[in-house]
C-alpha cells in the first residue's frame, strides 16, 4: 500500500539503490514528522542516511569553495536516479560519542564555554589560605613585601608583556628597545634585546622585560615604586619579582604581583581572571597533578591481590603469581617469616598490619635468603612492597608488553590535588553565588537549571549586567536538556560513558536551541535508552522541531513515535536481499490497515508478542545476592538475581540500572569467576557465586575495529569453512592448507590489495575513493586460490552470501550449518558472512556476540547479562530474540536484562524496578517481583506502562505466597516461587 503524502511538498526520491534498497521510489512530506520503520536490514538506514542524507550533504558542501571543502568529511554521490525538494541535511546518529577522556556533557554541549565566561566576568576570587575575597594590591602595598624581604635579597623586576602566546614579537622587541629597555628574558632565557634570537611564530612564547634590578635594603621604596608602576603599566597590571641566585644556573624564587587580585593577608595572588583559567583543556586551567583529566593511576591492592581465599604460597600476590624470577617466593617467605605469620595462611586472615607491610614496604630491615639458580645469597634490608615494586617497575620499563601487563592491575581514583574537578588551585578559588565552576558542574542538570534560575540576585549590580545574557544562554541550554528527558545527568559526566541515545539526544537539544529553520534533521532511534515515561517529553522535542519550520526523518521502532508520526514508512517485507522495498506509506493509521505491513500487523494488534502463559518457578536457595551497593547513586541497594529465571531490571534513565547489574554484579562476578582485572563499584558483598561457574556480558560495543572483521570471523564460523574448503580434493591435490583461504595472511590472499578487495585512493579536494582491486576484482583472494570450489562456489562467492543463502550450501557440514542456524535464530539471516564488523549496528553486533556464545557447549550454570538488546530491533526481531533468550533460560541458565522494551519486560519471570527517578532522586529498588507485581505497585514508572500489556489474559489465582512488589521488600518470598498459570482470554 502506497499513499500519496499529505503535503503537496514533498522530497520524492526516484530510483533509491542503496545497499539493499531495490530501485525505491518514496514521497516524503516536508515540515511533517516522518518515521521510517521496518525489519532489521530491512534499507531503512539505507534510505535514510546513505541515500537522503548523503545527498542532502553533498549537494550543500558542493556549493561550498574549494578551499573550505577539504576541511569538510565529504561524502560521495549516492546511488540513487534523482531527489527533488531537498532542504540542507542535518544528521544526529548514535555513533557520534566522543571517547575523548577530557570531553563532558558540559563542554559537548557548550555550556562549559558559556560558564567558563561567567565565572571569568562576573566571578569573585577568594583566598584558598584565609577563605576572604582577593582585592586588588596598591603600588604600595607591592612595595612593602617587597621590602619586608631579607636584607641583601637580589631581585629583577620584570614586565611579563608577552605570556604564553604564538608569534614572533619583533615589533614589541624594537618598541621595547625604543622606550630604553636593554634586557628580556624570553621563555626562561635571559638576553640583550639586540641578541634576542627569531621567534617561531608557530610556538608559543612568553617575554618578561627587566625594569630593575635592585637589591633589598632601606631606602629603595621610591625607586621600587616607580619601577612597579612602570612594570604595570607595561604588563596591564602584572609584575614578578625573581630573586638574583648567584653562582646558579636555576632561577630564584618568583613572586607574582597583581594591582587586580591578591590577598591581603596570605599574599596569594591571582595574575589573571581569563576564560582559559576555567579550562581543563587548556594548560593555563588545567590540574598540575592530572593534567585535567581528573582522575590519576594507582596499583589498587584490590587487583594485586584479586582472591583473598588464598595464602601466599598459592599465589594470592597476582604480579608475582609464575613469576618467572627464581627468588619471588623465597623472598615473600623471608617477609613473612619476619612478619611471624605462615605462608599457608589466607590473606584474608592475615593480621593488616602484615598485609600492609607486604603490599606496601616494611620499615624494619629483613634478613633475606634466596638461591639464584646456582648458589644460594643472603641480604639485610628493607622490604620495598609489593606496590613500590610495580611503580618502580612501571617508571623504568620501556617495554610496551610490560607496561600493558603491569597496568592490569592498576586502577584509577580522583586525582589527590583537585580531587576530580580537574582545574588548578587558582580557578577553583572563583565562586559565583557562593560556587565554584566544577560545584555548579557537579549538580544535576535539573538542580543546575534551578541554581542559575538563583544566580543574577546574588550578583552586583555592574556583574549582574555582564552576567545576564550569559545566564540567558546558560538556562536555555539546560532546560533543552531537561526538556529531552537528560535531567539527571551532570555537566561533568564525561561524554565516553554516554550511552547512544544519551548522546544523540543531547545533539538533538543543542540542534533546538540553535534555532535553524528549513533544515532536514534526519534522526536514528532518538528512543533508544529512554524510559517511556520520557518519550512523551522525546516526542514533545521533536514536535518543537518540526513547528520551527523543520523537516525530521526518524528512523524508529518505537510504538509511540511511530504512532505519533504525521507519516509512516514501512520498509520490508524481509530483512536483506528480502527487504528493500517499501511495503506502505500512509499515515499510522493508514498502515496499520495494510495487511501486507508487519508493522501494521503490529499497530492493529493483529500480532503481538504473548504473555507467557506462566512463569517459571524458582529455588529460593538459588540466588545471587548483591549486598548494601553503593556505586554512583545506589543508595545501599540490596537485591537478589533468580537463577534459572529471565529477569529484568527496569527504571528510567540514569537510575542506576547499569551501575547495579553491569559495574557492580558482572564486575563482581566476572573478577571472581574470570579473572577479570575490572575494578566493581562498591558493595558489601555478593552472595551465591558458587552456583554460577561463569558469567558473560553482551554489550554493543562494535566486534571489530577494522574492516577485515566480519561475523564469520568473529563467531569462528569462518575456521570450519576454510577448513572445509581444505579438505576438497582439489586443495589436497595442491597441497592447500585452512591458511591459504584467510584473506588475513599471504599465501592464498590477492597481494595487490592485501586482501582488503578495494584500493584507497586518496584526493585532494573530494573524498577519499575506494575502487575495486583490478587484480582480483574485489574478491580479495588470488586467482589459484578462486580455483577451489564447492558446489561451483569459490570462498569469496561463500563470503558473499548471507546467512541464509549458505545454510543449504553447508547444510550437510555439522559443524559449519549449526552456527548458521544459530545466526539465523537471532535474526541474522540476512547479514553477509563476510560484511565489514564496522558496517553493523549496535544491535546486530549484539546479536552477533550472542549467537558466538550460543554456539558454546551450554552448562546450565551461567549468566548471561544483555544491556539492552532490542537496539534497533522491530517487534518481530524483538519476538525472535526473546524466543533465543527463554530457550537459554530453559536449558537451566540465568539471562539478566536491562531493558526499557515493554514487550520484553511482559515475559520476564523476575523483575527489579530501580527508582524512582533519575541521578540522585533514584538509585533505590522501588519494586520487585513478577510483571504483575510490579503493575500493582503505585509508586512504580515501569508498572503504570506495563499494567495494560498484562490486562490482555488475566491471571487466575495461586496459592503461593506472592512477594510484595513494594519498596520495602526488595527480595523474593520466602517460599519457593510457584509459577502462575495463565488461560486464554
Amino acid at each position: 500500500m502506497t499513499a500519496r503524502p499529505v503535503s503537496s511538498s514533498a522530497i520524492r526520491v526516484k530510483g533509491a539503490r542503496a545497499h539493499n534498497l531495490r530501485s525505491v521510489d518514496v514521497d516524503i512530506p516536508r515540515d511533517q514528522l516522518t518515521v521510517i520503520t521496518g525489519l532489521s536490514g530491512s534499507g531503512k538506514s539505507s534510505l535514510a542516511f546513505d541515500t537522503i542524507y548523503a545527498e542532502g550533504q553533498r549537494r550543500y558542501v558542493e556549493s561550498l569553495s574549494a578551499y573550505a571543502r577539504q576541511f569538510l568529511e565529504l561524502m560521495g554521490k549516492p546511488d540513487v536516479d534523482s531527489i527533488e525538494g531537498l532542504s540542507p541535511a542535518i544528521s544526529i546518529e548514535q555513533k557520534t560519542t566522543s571517547k575523548n577522556p577530557r570531553s563532558t556533557v558540559g563542554t559537548v554541549t557548550e555550556i562549559h564555554d558559556y560558564m567558563r565566561l561567567l565565572w571569568a566576568r562576573a566571578g569573585i576570587p577568594y583566598s584558598p589560605a584565609t577563605g576572604l575575597p582577593i582585592e586588588a594590591q596598591t603600588v604600595s602595598q607591592m612595595v612593602d613585601r617587597v621590602t619586608a624581604m631579607k636584607d641583601g635579597t637580589r631581585l629583577m623586576l620584570l614586565a611579563p608583556v608577552i605570556r604564553d602566546r604564538k608569534g614572533e614579537y619583533r615589533k614589541e622587541l624594537g618598541e621595547l628597545q625604543r622606550k630604553g629597555f636593554s634586557r628580556v628574558k624570553v621563555d626562561g632565557t635571559l638576553y640583550e634585546i639586540e641578541d634576542v634570537p627569531n621567534l617561531n611564530r608557530k610556538l608559543r612564547h612568553t617575554i618578561e622585560v627587566v625594569v630593575d634590578r635592585v637589591v633589598v635594603k632601606p631606602g629603595i621604596e621610591s625607586r621600587l615604586a616607580d619601577s612597579f608602576e612602570t612594570a604595570l603599566d607595561l604588563a596591564d597590571g602584572l609584575a614578578i619579582t625573581e630573586e638574583v641566585v648567584r653562582d646558579s644556573k636555576e632561577d630564584g624564587a618568583r613572586t607574582v604581583f597583581s594591582s587586580r587580585f591578591a590577598c591581603p593577608e596570605s599574599g596569594f595572588t591571582l595574575e589573571e581572571i581569563e576564560p582559559r583559567l576555567f579550562s581543563f583543556n587548556a594548560p593555563q586551567g588545567a590540574c598540575p597533578a592530572c593534567d585535567g583529566i581528573g582522575t590519576e593511576t594507582f596499583f589498587d591492592p584490590d587487583l594485586v591481590v584479586p582472591d583473598e581465599n588464598l595464602s601466599l604460597a598459592q599465589g594470592a600476590i597476582a604480579p608475582w603469581r609464575g613469576q618467572r624470577t627464581p627468588f619471588a617466593e623465597d623472598i615473600l617467605r623471608c617477609v613473612a617469616k619476619h612478619l611471624g605469620v605462615s605462608m599457608d595462611t589466607p590473606w584474608r586472615d592475615l593480621p593488616d598490619e602484615a598485609q600492609d607491610a607486604i603490599l606496601n614496604g616494611t620499615a624494619e630491615e629483613v634478613h633475606f635468603t634466596w638461591k639464584d639458580g646456582y648458589r644460594s645469597q643472603t641480604d639485610t634490608k628493607k622490604f620495598e612492597g609489593v606496590i613500590p615494586s610495580l611503580a618502580r617497575r612501571m617508571k623504568r620499563t620501556d617495554s610496551i608488553w610490560e607496561r600493558e601487563e603491569l597496568s592490569r592491575y592498576q586502577s584509577d581514583k580522583p586525582c589527590h590535588v583537585c580531587h576530580g574537578a580537574r582545574l588548578r588551585p587558582e580557578a577553583l578559588c572563583v565562586k559565583v553565588a557562593g560556587r565554584t565552576i566544577a560545584e555548579a558542574s557537579d549538580f544535576p542538570i535539573r538542580e543546575a537549571h534551578e541554581w542559575f534560575a538563583t544566580v543574577l540576585p546574588t550578583l552586583t549590580p555592574q556583574r549582574a549586567e555582564i552576567a545576564r545574557r550569559i545566564l540567558r544562554e546558560i538556562e536555555e541550554r539546560l532546560k533543552f536538556l531537561v526538556d529531552v528527558g537528560l535531567d539527571y545527568l551532570t555537566l561533568s559526566r564525561g561524554s565516553a560513558t554516554l550511552s547512544g541515545g544519551e548522546s544523540q539526544r543531547i545533539r538533538l537539544a543543542s540542534q533546538i536551541g540553535s534555532g535553524l529553520t528549513g533544515v532536514l534533521y534526519v534522526l536514528d532511534e532518538p528512543s533508544i535508552g529512554l524510559h517511556q515515561r520520557d518519550n512523551e517529553r522525546l516526542l514533545g522535542t521533536l514536535e518543537r522541531l518540526k513547528s520551527l519550520g523543520n523537516t525530521l526523518i526518524v528512523v524508529e521502532h518505537d510504538e509511540d513515535a511511530i504512532r505519533s508520526a504525521d507519516w509512516l514508512i514501512d520498509m520490508g517485507p524481509g530483512a536483506g536481499v528480502k527487504g528493500g522495498t517499501v511495503v506502505a506509506s500512509g499515515t499510522p493509521a493508514e498502515v496499520a490497515q495494510c495487511k501486507d505491513s508487519l508493522t501494521g500487523d503490529y499497530l492493529s494488534g493483529r500480532r503481538k508478542v504473548p504473555v507467557p502463559a506462566t512463569r517459571r518457578p524458582f529455588d529460593l536457595k538459588r540466588l545471587i545476592t548483591v549486598r548494601n551497593a553503593t556505586g554512583n547513586n545506589l543508595k545501599g541497594v540490596t537485591a537478589q538475581f533468580p537463577l534459572g529465571t529471565f529477569t529484568c531490571i527496569t527504571g528510567v534513565s540514569g537510575s542506576g540500572k547499569s551501575t547495579l547489574v553491569i559495574d557492580t554484579l558482572y564486575k563482581t562476578l566476572s573478577r571472581r569467576l574470570m579473572g577479570s582485572s575490572q575494578v566493581p563499584s562498591h558493595c558489601d558483598g555478593v552472595d551465591g557465586l558458587e552456583q554460577l561457574d561463569k558469567i558473560i556480558d553482551i554489550d554493543q560495543s562494535p566486534i571489530g575495529r577494522t574492516p577485515r572483521s566480519n561475523p564469520a570471523t568473529y563467531t569462528d564460523l569462518f575456521t570450519p569453512i576454510r577448513d572445509w574448503f581444505s579438505e576438497l580434493p582439489e586443495s589436497k591435490a595442491r597441497g592447500y592448507k585452512p591458511g591459504r583461504f584467510s584473506f588475513n595472511v599471504k599465501g592464498g590472499r590477492c597481494e595487490a590489495c592485501q586482501g582488503d578487495g578495494v584500493l584507497k585512493i586518496e584526493m585532494h579536494f573530494l573524498p577519499d575513493v575506494f575502487v575495486t582491486c583490478d587484480t582480483c576484482k574485489g574478491a580479495r583472494y588470488n586467482r589459484e586460490t578462486l580455483e577451489v570450489k564447492f558446489r561451483g562456489k569459490s570462498i569469496a562467492d561463500v563470503l558473499a552470501m548471507s546467512v541464509d543463502e549458505a545454510f543449504p550450501l553447508f547444510e550437510a557440514q555439522p559443524r559449519i550449518r549449526d552456527r548458521l542456524a544459530i545466526l539465523q535464530k537471532v535474526g541474522l539471516g540476512y547479514v553477509a558472512l563476510g560484511q565489514q564488523a564496522t558496517t553493523l549496528s549496535g544491535g546486530e553486533a549484539q546479536r552477533v556476540k550472542l549467537s558466538k556464545e550460543l554456539a558454546r557447549r551450554a552448562t546450565g550454570r551461567t549468566m548471561y547479562i544483555l544491556d539492552e538488546p532490542t537496539t534497533g530491533l522491530h517487534t518481530e526481531d524483538v519476538r525472535k530474540l526473546l524466543e533465543v533468550l527463554h530457550a537459554l533460560v530453559d536449558q537451566g541458565n540465568t539471562v539478566v536484562v536491562i531493558e526499557h522494551n515493554l514487550e520484553v519486560i511482559k515475559t520476564a519471570d523476575w523483575i527489579i524496578d530501580i527508582g524512582p527517578e533519575g541521578g540522585s532522586g533514584g538509585g533505590r529498588v522501588v519494586a520487585a517481583g513478577t510483571p504483575e507485581d510490579i503493575a500493582a505497585c503505585p509508586e512504580s514508572h515501569t508498572g503504570r506502562f506495563l499494567a495494560p500489556l498484562l490486562d490482555e489474559v488475566p491471571v487466575l489465582p495461586t496459592p503461593a505466597k506472592k512477594p510484595s512488589a513494594t519498596k520495602k521488600k526488595t527480595a523474593p518470598s520466602a517460599r519457593k516461587s510457584k509459577p502462575r498459570t495463565r488461560k486464554k482470554a
